[in-house]
């Protein structure tokens, strides 16, 4: 664990290095990223300008999802597409053979391939909208809901990577995965509204086929002392199962493989 953690460290190191190297770039990306961070606002002050509640959620309530996403969308933008869109390349070109020679885990190494440090700016946007939401609902957190919250988040990030790694996992099948994969960021975008707000086959699609509630309104009920222990287990174990599920479907997939000495 203690290697790969070194591992780690190193590729984020190395990400950093190379994206600093053009310092005007890299401050004009993250400026970028927050100003995307605040353009988000913009439906919720539309809905919620009509009315003072949708679907139950207040707007104060309604922007512990939205911090969720913001939170989400950036560790997607910044930890897990660069690296998981290069693999597809890797596939195209035969030249995944130079990460299977290495003497490490391959779904580790071409998931901490690359990192963009600048699509991480999105993340402060996300923690000053805690705070602003917590203002607004006049709500503070309790002990057990922000344990409840973080054990829900880190289901989420597993869950949002295992989802990744299916769509990535199909290249070896398709070769070219890029429509997939911006069907997916555009149906990730509804993310960013209350679980509660979707209605008929939206609301069970968006939670058990695309678990896109567990991922933001999940965790902000938790905040928000709506959700108990129980359904943070059945939640927890259901993201467990999705990870167990995408990692067979790497390893079958990478079993198909055909390498460019083949």
């Amino acid at each position: 664990m203690l290697r790969y953690l070194r591992l780690v460290g190193i590729q984020v190191r190395a990400s950093l290095l190379l994206a600093m190297q053009y310092r005007v770039e890299f401050v004009v990306q993250g400026f970028a990223g927050l100003f995307w961070s605040a353009a988000t606002f913009v439906p919720l002050f539309v809905v919620f300008g009509k009315r003072p509640s949708v679907a139950g959620w207040s707007f104060g309530q309604a922007l512990l999802v939205l911090a969720f996403f913001l939170l989400l969308r950036s560790l997607l933008d910044g930890a897990v597409n660069p690296s998981l869109v290069q693999v597809v390349e890797h596939i195209r070109q035969g030249t995944l053979d130079f990460v299977l020679m290495k003497p490490a885990d391959a779904q580790f190494l071409v998931s901490t391939a690359k990192f963009d440090p600048s699509a991480l700016s999105g993340t402060f946007g996300a923690f000053g909208l805690f705070g602003w939401a917590f203002w607004k609902t006049h709500h503070a957190p309790s002990p057990g809901g922000v344990v409840i919250a973080l054990l829900l988040l880190a289901a989420a990030v597993a869950l949002l990577y295992s989802i990744w790694i299916l769509v990535v996992s199909s290249a070896f099948y398709v070769v070219r995965v890029d429509n997939l994969s911006y069907l997916f960021t555009s149906i990730f975008d509804a993310a960013r509204w209350p679980a509660s707000v979707f209605r008929g086959i939206l609301h069970f699609v968006f939670t058990f086929v695309i678990p896109l509630a567990l991922m933001t309104t999940y965790p902000a009920e938790a905040l928000l002392s709506r959700f108990t222990w129980s359904d943070a287990a059945a939640s927890i174990g259901g993201a467990l199962a999705f990870a167990a599920v995408a990692r067979l479907t790497w390893r079958g997939a990478l079993a198909k493989y055909t390498s460019a000495s083949s």
